[in-house]
């Protein structure tokens, strides 16, 4: 069988068609961007011990996994990151809440170098604070884009933080990872705190459709809210005068989000809406 025979076949069981050939590339061993190569090479012979780790990968993504658990990589805002059922798979729709933080943050300081992290945040540098950073997508990207932001993570999952600290070794990004539930670990304030929390109800049917991520990463309460509402409530203490607080959340709750955040003495209190159009962030500044 060939390559272009193998992606056909798998086309034919029901997969699409790029996940078949992202899924040949990688029982090839080659990039996940060379799918050129797959049209250059689609009449090329498939070695066996591709063939075997194929036919296994498509198993797997037949039977629901998510792609990047099978790869182990996932692109996000231009990087590559390893990922596994540790920590959730980092969606585009994210990707909001990160530009949206890099439109809030302060310019760098002039002739301000930022002390390395163990030694303690240099107050006059731009701070970032990530809350839940799982794979340490959000962090991670902001710190590629400004390097010059001294950018701190926590996650409650011990697990989860070894994959950030992974993927931050692997780009040679320094951030500063905190273990610890939300606030409990973090001193000091901020210039902007961001998180992407667990915001699905418990009994939320789509829950079936997400059965390989880590559940605890995606649940809050009846209602989807009560980690939103504990980060809400105990944010600004930990921001500077003017700084604000962003959150990703559900499709259908920004209408709530907002009233949480205006009703814990937020201002400027609005919404960003995804690349399908969803009201997908929320977010409020401190008074000054």
């Amino acid at each position: 069988m060939n390559v272009a025979q193998a992606i056909a076949a798998a086309v034919a069981l029901g997969l699409e068609r790029l996940d078949a050939q992202l899924l040949m590339l990688h029982a090839l061993a080659r990039p996940a961007h060379d799918r050129a190569w797959l049209l250059a090479h689609d009449t090329d012979a498939l070695p066996p011990a591709a063939q075997a780790t194929f036919d296994t990968c498509l198993q797997r993504r037949l039977a629901g996994e998510p792609l990047a658990y099978i790869t182990g990589h996932k692109e996000f805002f231009g990087l590559d990151l390893q990922v596994d059922a540790r920590v959730l798979v980092p969606r585009p729709d994210t990707e909001t809440l990160v530009e949206w933080a890099l439109s809030l943050l302060p310019p760098p300081a002039p002739s301000s170098p930022s002390r390395p992290l163990e030694q303690g945040r240099d107050e006059r540098m731009p701070s970032l604070l990530d809350l839940g950073t799982g794979s340490g997508a959000i962090a991670l990207a902001v710190k590629r884009t400004r390097p010059d932001v001294q950018v701190s993570a926590v996650d409650a999952s011990q697990e989860a933080l070894n994959v950030a600290r992974v993927n931050a070794q692997r780009l040679g990004l320094e951030v500063e990872f905190l273990h610890g539930s939300w606030f409990a670990p973090v001193r000091g304030q901020f210039h902007l705190i961001v998180s992407n929390p667990p915001y699905v109800a418990v009994h939320d049917p789509h829950l079936n459709g997400l059965r390989y991520e880590p559940l605890q990463a995606l649940t809050s309460g009846s209602d989807g809210l009560d980690d939103i509402r504990g980060i809400i409530k105990q944010a600004r203490v930990h921001l500077h005068p003017g700084a604000w607080l962003l959150l990703e959340h559900g499709f259908d709750q920004a209408a709530q989000v907002r009233a949480l955040l205006l009703g814990a003495g937020f201002g400027n209190v609005q919404s960003r809406h995804d690349l399908n159009g969803i009201e997908r962030c929320s977010g409020g500044n401190v008074s000054t």
